[in-house]
């Protein structure tokens, strides 16, 4: 009967592990690029990804020189809850405003563009 010691044991699991974390990391990468990917499908409205020709060919108002100007849209409702609770997560955003997540993955990141807030790690800050 051979008898491993605690530190021998220890270094075959350590390396068990190791070996298991290298086998699986491509997988986890791939479950990331699906996630994300489902994340923007589901954002996607079907009706308005396939546009009419008659809605395609109507002057925008970015042609004619007009700009559409809306009053307290979801931007600024996030903007102003991102004020009021410094270090929001765009999960918080999204229970609190009832806008979709997937829509404030795209606004937020406008918003920092825009110089209005900043992101640190999940949570974002007013500027």
């Amino acid at each position: 009967m051979r008898v491993i010691s605690i530190a021998d044991f220890l270094d075959a699991k350590r390396k068990e592990i190791d070996e298991r974390l290298r086998e699986l990391r491509p997988l986890i990468e791939e479950y990331h690029r699906l996630e994300a990917a489902a994340a923007a499908l589901a954002g996607v409205d079907p009706g308005r990804a396939q546009r009419s020709p008659s809605r395609a060919s109507a002057p925008s108002a970015a042609k004619n020189g007009r700009r559409r100007s809306r009053r307290n849209t979801r931007a600024d409702q996030a903007l102003e809850l991102v004020k009021a609770k410094p270090g929001i997560s765009i999960a918080e955003i999204a229970r609190r405003t009832d806008i979709n997540q997937n829509y404030l993955y795209r606004v937020l990141p406008q918003l920092l563009e825009r110089g209005l807030v900043k992101k640190s790690g999940r949570s974002w800050h007013p500027v």
